[in-house]
């Protein structure tokens, strides 16, 4: 039975994932920020994590010390996130903060605690394995307002850290794919699609929810899973769209028309 580890599955895609993979046959481990495990998503495969704040400096060595002693993590996703809307005359400092440590400053703790921990599958002991064998994958969720190749005049300026804080966890996802070849383990930087939850209504997004093709958790979750599937350590260290172009308005503008699906986006 495969092992898959949800960082942040209270709600959103990761509520999403975490269902979807249980129900698949997966154990999952999911992790809750409050003290006490959520009532859902619930099934009898997910094994809730609470306490864990992806903002915290001790999140990566907590989430390693609550997890069995012989885990063996085929799959960790982490979606955590956290966006607050900006303008150019009014950027907020204490909430850039706290961006860039939830989407790109905790994922890298987390990734390394785990790997340290020996907690992420690996191929090393394997025979054949080594640089180039299948190990356990690791998979960000960025977004496509992460790449710099993708701003266009079309949508203008604002929202710095939320598109800044996702530049810097692809290049965080580089890095690990980098580090962490050699033991097997792919790193995937996926945009899952744009979509119609809380995070987006709380900050406008959902005027565009119609018009901008924005699709629920659920659909985004049907979409990335399979995307995962297929990921292999020959692709480690690639951002992709799963579900392609049809949700990224600036896709045809700056990559041209008729694009492929999946997506590899520019950085």
């Amino acid at each position: 039975m495969p092992t898959t580890l949800i960082v942040g599955a209270t709600r959103g895609l990761g509520a999403s994932l975490a269902s979807a993979y249980a129900h698949s046959g997966h154990t999952v481990y999911a992790t809750a920020r409050s003290s006490t495990p959520p009532s859902s998503p619930s099934h009898p495969n997910i094994k809730w994590i609470p306490g864990i704040d992806i903002a915290s400096e001790s999140a990566g060595t907590a989430l390693a010390s609550a997890l069995p002693v012989h885990a063996s993590i085929d799959i960790l996703v982490v979606t955590a996130g956290y966006f607050v809307s900006e303008t150019f005359e009014e950027p907020r400092w204490a909430e850039e903060v706290r961006m860039y440590t939830t989407c790109a400053v905790g994922p890298l703790f987390i990734v390394q605690a785990l790997v340290a921990a020996g907690k992420i599958k690996t191929n090393l002991g394997v025979p054949g394995g080594g640089e180039g064998g299948e190990g356990g994958k690791v998979v960000l969720v960025s977004s496509e307002s992460g790449s710099i190749g993708l701003r266009h005049a079309k949508e203008g300026g604002g929202n710095y850290a939320h598109h800044a804080s996702k530049s810097a966890l692809n290049m965080v996802g580089k890095l690990l794919s980098l580090d962490i070849a050699e033991r097997g383990i792919a790193v995937a930087i996926v945009h899952p699609g744009f979509m119609r939850t809380d995070m987006t209504k709380n900050v406008g997004y959902d005027q565009y929810w119609d018009t901008g093709g924005a699709v629920t958790p659920e659909e985004a979750a049907a979409s990335l899973i399979p995307f995962i599937d297929t990921f292999t350590i020959v692709m480690t260290g690639q951002y992709w769209a799963p579900r392609g172009a049809r949700d990224i308005g600036t896709a045809e503008a700056v990559l041209g028309a008729n694009l492929p699906t999946p997506l590899q986006l520019p950085w």
